[in-house]
C-alpha cells in the first residue's frame, strides 16, 4: 500500500464530518455543537490484550494495555507480504467524564505521517453494552475473543465504512 493510499484512507479522520445514521450502519457522528457522551475507561476494559485479523490486503495487529493513569494505549501494525506498511500509536483517555480517542500514524522507519503537533481525535458519541461509538469510529465487542472496529473514511471522493475484524490471541 502506498503512502498516499494510506494517508487517503485515514486523512478523513481529521475532518469534521456529519452523516445520517442510515448512511453508515455501524458508526455514529456527533452533531455540530453536540457535547460528547459520558464514558469511562471501564466501558472499554475488555479491550485490553493482543488482537489479530486480516484487512487492507494483509495482517492487522493491535495490542491494548490495561487502564493506568487515566489512559489505555495501543500499538497497531499492518503487514502486507511480510513487510510492514505502517504503524499507529493510539491513546484512549478519560477526560472530564468522557473519553477521547487519539491516533498518530508512522511509516515503517517511524517517520510520522501527521505533523509533529497534529493528531487525529475522535470524541465519544454513545456507550452501549457491546458497542462504544466515537464520531466516525466504533468498537464492537462481539464476544470475549472477537472484536470489530468500524471506521468511516474518504478515498477518491467516496466516503465509506470499513470493518476490521479481530480475534484475541494469547501472547
Amino acid at each position: 500500500m502506498s503512502r498516499a493510499l494510506g494517508i487517503g484512507l485515514f486523512l478523513f479522520l481529521s475532518l469534521s464530518l456529519s452523516y445520517g445514521q442510515d448512511t453508515f450502519p455501524n458508526t455514529k457522528f456527533l452533531e455540530e455543537n453536540q457535547a460528547p457522551a459520558q464514558g469511562s475507561l471501564e466501558d472499554l476494559s475488555w479491550l485490553s490484550g493482543y488482537w489479530k485479523g486480516e484487512a487492507m490486503g494483509g495482517i492487522i495487529e493491535e495490542t491494548w494495555t490495561p487502564a493506568i493513569g487515566g489512559s489505555m494505549m495501543c500499538s497497531f501494525k499492518l503487514t502486507v507480504n511480510n513487510e510492514v506498511v505502517f504503524y499507529e500509536f493510539v491513546t484512549l483517555t478519560e477526560e472530564n467524564e468522557t473519553l477521547q480517542l487519539r491516533l498518530k500514524h508512522f511509516h515503517p522507519n517511524l517517520d510520522g505521517w501527521e505533523d509533529k503537533e497534529d493528531k487525529i481525535t475522535w470524541k465519544l458519541v454513545e456507550v452501549t453494552p457491546n458497542k462504544v461509538y466515537f464520531s466516525g469510529f466504533t468498537f464492537e465487542k462481539v464476544d470475549d475473543n472477537h472484536l470489530n472496529i468500524y471506521v468511516v473514511f474518504e478515498e477518491g471522493g467516496k466516503t465509506s465504512e470499513m470493518k476490521f475484524s479481530y480475534q484475541r490471541v494469547a501472547l
